[in-house]
């Protein structure tokens, strides 16, 4: 597997809808068979390859799934969420949760990727806002 940032389409803010990832949890050896079973599955192939070091993580989106490789100490903070939703731009998502008073599970962060937050929707799903951004390497 890559070890280096790679994404099809880096830059989400035009992005006409949400895409929605389903969250699937493996152990780091799992990732690559876990990643090609989803492709086959699917009949697409990765269109996002995303090392998190700082996390201790390793993310490759297939479709509608984001498979999250690491450790089980690794993962534990991330397995309560059960979804990711990338969007054209988080500000708009975060000022109407602020509003509605919503619990925020993780404040807006700094990722690799973009930026993002996690919140806790009214029926107590823990879903991830994200929008990407190029980073320097995909510019150009």
């Amino acid at each position: 597997m890559s070890q280096q940032l790679w994404r099809r389409n880096p830059d989400s803010s035009n992005l006409p809808q949400p895409r929605t990832f389903v969250r699937v949890f493996v152990a780091q050896e799992e990732h690559e068979s876990t990643t090609a079973w989803y492709e086959r599955l699917l009949g697409v192939e990765r269109d996002m390859v995303l090392p998190y070091p700082e996390k201790d993580l390793a993310l490759t989106a297939v479709g509608g799934f984001l498979i999250i490789a690491g450790t089980d100490e690794s993962l534990a903070p991330f397995r309560q969420t059960v979804g990711t939703l990338l969007v054209a731009d988080i500000g708009p998502y975060e000022q109407r949760f602020q509003q509605e008073g919503l619990e925020f599970v993780q404040q807006r962060f700094q990722a690799p990727v973009g930026e993002g937050f996690t919140v806790r929707h009214p029926d107590g799903t823990v879903i991830e806002y994200v929008h990407h951004r190029p980073a320097a390497h995909e510019l150009g």
